[in-house]
């Protein structure tokens, strides 16, 4: 088995060297898993890099990571180079695959990782990364970009969770029933929400709701 141990970088300090030269030798794909855990290192300029040249890039992050102050913001920039990148409620590891030949994983040292060629943990990896994603929600930059929710969202949201209609919303805001399911779908699209309760809830528990709707 190889097994190499390459510093981590910190959250305050530049790329370590050992993870840049991995990225920078991708030539067809790389698959980022984040749990966005204590201070993680999102993206290196290799990942930028990389998308320039043409490497396709999957990365998979929770759903929080939408609303997260600061991460929207560099996710939104990579989906901008290219990046296809989605959500799902929780990210069960943190991984780095190069083409599907190397898996780079953390290690029992605290502040390091360890990269792994042997072909049975790059294949586990990887099988778990792609079920994990055919289940996700797409992150556009276009949701990035959306900003804080407005105090109409908020009442939109609040009258929806406290189960009124489309029609009956739409007549409590005196906008149009057509407004009022465009903005749900994006406000769904923002939260990684898949349905109209959950968004509710992920509202909720970011203390998006009004205590009593207008």
């Amino acid at each position: 088995m190889t097994v190499n141990t390459l510093s981590l970088v910190r959250s305050d300090s530049s790329a370590s060297v050992g993870v840049e030269a991995k990225l920078a030798s991708a030539t067809s794909e790389v698959m980022i898993a984040r749990s966005l855990t204590g201070r993680p290192v999102l993206f290196r300029q290799a990942d930028h890099d990389n998308l320039r040249r043409g490497v396709r890039y999957r990365v998979l992050v929770p759903d929080r990571a939408r609303t997260a102050h600061g991460v929207a913001a560099k996710l939104g920039a990579l989906a901008l180079a290219g990046a296809d990148i989605r959500t799902v409620p929780k990210v069960p590891l943190d991984a780095l695959v190069v083409d599907r030949r190397l898996t780079v994983l953390p290690a029992e040292r605290h502040d390091s990782v360890a990269a792994f060629e042997l072909p049975s943990v790059v294949t586990t990896t990887v099988e778990l990364f792609e079920r994990i994603w055919q289940d996700a929600v797409p992150f556009t930059a276009a949701v990035a970009s959306a900003g804080e929710v407005t105090l109409r969202e908020r009442e939109l949201l609040t009258l929806l969770f406290a189960g009124c209609t489309d029609e009956a919303a739409a007549t409590r805001l005196n906008i149009s029933v057509r407004t009022v399911r465009r903005t749900v779908s994006q406000l769904m699209d923002r939260l990684g929400a898949r349905s109209r309760f959950q968004a509710g809830a992920k509202a909720a528990d970011r203390g998006w709701l009004l205590e009593h709707a207008s």
